[in-house]
């Protein structure tokens, strides 16, 4: 085992961390990766050593450590997503493999002032309000909420959402199609409600997602989605020239 160097400035946890990348780089760890204790002796030093190369390991996303589990090896997301406008999540699964379907929670109409204002309607304004757990495979992957304007989204009282893609069930029962939207993405612990909801291990983060969106210059859709960041990654192509190049997906249908 490569000795770390106890002469030079870099502190020690920081090239024991380093040292633990290159190792999980080739492959070291895929069957199982070392306990604290372990590591101490095999590097010779402190737990308190041990403990800061770990942290920063779980903070770069390349190991996950439960409380009182022994450390493993973060796997890649199983559903990588293009980021673009009106992308598909429904797609993604499917194109991943696994199997997406969902449980309805709700579909009805209700009124809600906050929604309507986002969506510039007057408060007391009839809404259509969609709730799906979605899944991917046996496990569930997002808690999906959406509001949309009754006069036009009724007709999706009729539809059956546990397995097919709001924006088709729109554009075949009312002629609408989306044709703009914007997206603010942040990385949060989710609520004990949505933890229990979708599964999520004790130290994982989600993706919010919040999405309102237009057709001919009107505010038609306002979503909020809480997307396990365990199972779930978003990417974009970037080039010096260029700067980031977001990707659309090919098909609609969140």
């Amino acid at each position: 085992m490569p000795a770390l160097d106890r002469t030079g400035g870099e502190p020690l946890w920081k090239q024991l961390q380093a040292d633990l990348v290159r190792r999980m780089r080739a492959g070291e760890f895929d069957a199982a990766f070392p306990g604290e204790m372990t590591l101490v002796e095999m590097y010779a030093v402190s737990r308190h050593t041990v403990r800061q190369a770990l942290s920063q390991l779980r903070s770069d996303g390349l190991i996950v450590a439960e409380r009182g589990r022994q450390p493993r090896v973060a796997t890649v997301p199983e559903i990588q997503q293009p980021m673009g406008a009106l992308y598909s999540l429904f797609s993604s699964v499917e194109a991943s493999g696994l199997d997406q379907h969902s449980v309805v929670r709700a579909l009805d109409i209700r009124a809600d002032g906050v929604i309507a204002a986002r969506l510039e309607l007057e408060a007391s304004i009839p809404l259509l309000y969609l709730e799906r757990l979605r899944y991917a495979g046996d496990e569930p992957l997002a808690l999906d909420r959406v509001w949309l304007p009754a006069e036009i989204a009724a007709p999706l009282l009729d539809a059956d959402f546990t397995h097919t893609s709001l924006y088709n069930e729109l554009s075949e029962r009312t002629g609408l199609r989306l044709d703009h939207g914007r997206e603010d993405i942040r990385a949060v612990a989710p609520t004990a409600a949505e933890r229990a909801l979708l599964h999520c291990p004790a130290d994982a983060a989600v993706f919010s997602i919040i999405r309102q969106s237009t057709a001919q210059n009107r505010p038609v859709e306002w979503r909020h989605t809480v997307v396990r960041g365990d199972r779930f990654a978003l990417s974009a192509v970037f080039s010096e020239n260029t700067g980031y190049r977001l990707t659309a997906a090919q098909a609609h249908g969140w």
